[in-house]
């Protein structure tokens, strides 16, 4: 299951899984926000193949309007599989032991 809030500023909270089975509601959500800058992932649990593609396809929106995504709060587990998949290059990415929390 997966949650996803916009708590302003641009930051967009996101809880549990960003995979296939979520994958067209997380896409409607995030192309509904103008300008989402921040996408904290404390509490993602798992993302698919699915789930970066769609971050994927907000990054490459918002880049083309001169903005970038921003992912904060990253386990290791997550920051592996944007390291593994090439998306550490694509993404700025703060962990969660980078933060200070």
């Amino acid at each position: 299951m997966l949650e996803l809030e916009h708590a302003g500023d641009g930051r967009v909270i996101v809880v549990g899984r960003l995979d296939a089975a979520e994958a067209r509601k997380a896409q409607e959500f995030l192309d509904g926000i103008d300008n989402p800058r921040e996408l904290d992932c404390a509490r993602l649990e798992y993302i698919s193949s699915a789930g970066l593609g769609i971050l994927l396809r907000t990054q490459k929106r918002l880049m083309a309007k001169g903005g970038r995504l921003r992912l904060v709060n990253v386990s290791n587990h997550i920051r592996d599989v944007f390291r593994y998949s090439g998306f550490d290059k694509i993404f700025d990415i703060v962990g969660v032991a980078d933060s200070g929390q």
